[in-house]
């Protein structure tokens, strides 16, 4: 069975809805690229209503949540369109050339870290820098994609510092998190800033008394509400987009100024302990 093209569903709707709904849905009309990208907390605040009338917007359009929304969203204008809501990052397309792709991988990764670079704010990453600089222990975590990116923090702090631990298993992290002091710091990484992991493990977390970093793309998610400092990367990704490599490209951006804020204030000590590192790894070549 066919489905049923997302504005077409609010076409047929529209009629149905409450004031406050038809706001909602004459910016997603209108809107209908910029829509994808948006966190609900975004698209409330560009349509001037509460987050919880686009939850009731989307179930009334019989979609599970407002993600199921989102994506619904981005197939309708795949759909419409060969050049709008392209699954591959920079716009790919199946006639591009080798050197067309490339210019347009490269442009759209060079944009993500302009944006972060936009969007990093320097009162922040002072913040962060001083919590891990104080923390007895550092847990980086994140789910899926974003596990990986908290994998690539924990390696990358790992050749200066021995306190950064990266935790994957979902089980393992609330384990961690229960047992937190005060002196602890969970470095999350969360694109969307609104998974239920990332919520659980940081009440969890807070409730210890331990502080939570978070690196998400959304300022005004649940995620960020919940977190001590929060730093934003850049790159827009729509649902059919999921980990692209632009978005990868901005964490690691966000997570390479944040271990050079941390060193730099420990140069000589930084310098030594990486030499260190990098003498016991050279037994480990041939």
């Amino acid at each position: 069975m066919t489905e049923i093209d997302a504005f077409e569903k609010i076409s047929n709707t529209y009629y149905f809805l409450t004031a406050a709904e038809k706001k909602v849905a004459d910016y997603v009309i209108i809107h209908q690229r910029d829509t994808q990208y948006m966190s609900i907390s975004e698209l409330a605040e560009a349509c001037g209503v509460a987050e919880a009338t686009i939850s009731r917007f989307t179930k009334r359009l019989n979609y599970k949540g407002y993600n199921a929304f989102k994506l619904a969203v981005a197939n309708s204008i795949a759909g419409r369109s060969s050049s709008m809501g392209n699954p591959l990052s920079g716009e790919v397309r199946a006639e591009d050339s080798v050197s067309d792709m490339c210019q347009k991988l490269f442009a759209a990764e060079l944009d993500a870290m302009e944006q972060t670079l936009g969007l990093l704010r320097p009162e922040a990453v002072t913040a962060a820098g001083d919590l891990l600089e104080q923390a007895d222990k550092v847990l980086c975590m994140g789910q899926g994609g974003s596990m990986v990116m908290a994998q690539e923090a924990a390696h990358l702090f790992s050749t200066a510092f021995g306190k950064y631990f990266a935790i994957c298993d979902s089980h393992m992290q609330t384990i961690s998190a229960a047992q937190m002091g005060p002196g602890d710091v969970i470095l999350y990484i969360s694109y969307s800033g609104a998974t239920r992991d990332l919520l659980e493990i940081s009440q969890l977390a807070r409730g210890r008394g331990a502080k939570v970093i978070l690196v998400t793309r959304f300022p005004k998610s649940p995620g960020a509400a919940l977190a001590d400092v929060v730093l934003q990367c850049g790159t827009n990704e729509s649902p059919l987009q999921m980990g692209s490599v632009a978005a990868r490209v901005a964490i690691i951006f966000v997570l390479d100024v944040l271990f050079s804020e941390v060193c730099r204030r420990d140069l000589e000590g930084c310098r030594s302990r990486r030499r260190q590192v990098a003498d016991a790894l050279a037994e480990k070549h041939v």
